[in-house]
């Protein structure tokens, strides 16, 4: 497998894990948004808290010029060390992420 195509399945793999355990609130939708073509991966959450509106970009990925960029993070998962573990060196990973405080 080519280095593009392993770094799409490890975001998307991790993605869709932490899409799964979000169990916060039912009346949030929670959507992956995986666009292969441009290398653009989000998770978004989208609905209604109370009377608030949520349409928020929780886990924002981009692949270019190989290389993974982490442009947002608002979870305390540690996304660019799982990154790690799955195999993607840590060389390929850029953090521009706003992270959790």
């Amino acid at each position: 497998m080519d280095k593009l195509n392993k770094y799409r399945e490890a975001i998307q793999a991790l993605l869709s894990r932490y899409a799964t355990e979000d169990k916060t609130n039912p009346d949030v939708q929670v959507q992956l948004i995986c666009d292969p073509e441009r290398d653009h991966n989000q998770w978004m959450n989208v609905g209604w808290q109370g009377l608030t509106r949520v349409d928020r970009c929780i886990i924002h990925f981009d692949i270019y010029n190989g290389k993974i960029w982490l442009q947002q993070n608002l979870t305390d998962q540690n996304s660019a060390e799982e990154l790690v573990s799955m195999g993607v060196p840590r060389e390929d990973i850029r953090l521009q992420a706003f992270v959790r405080q």
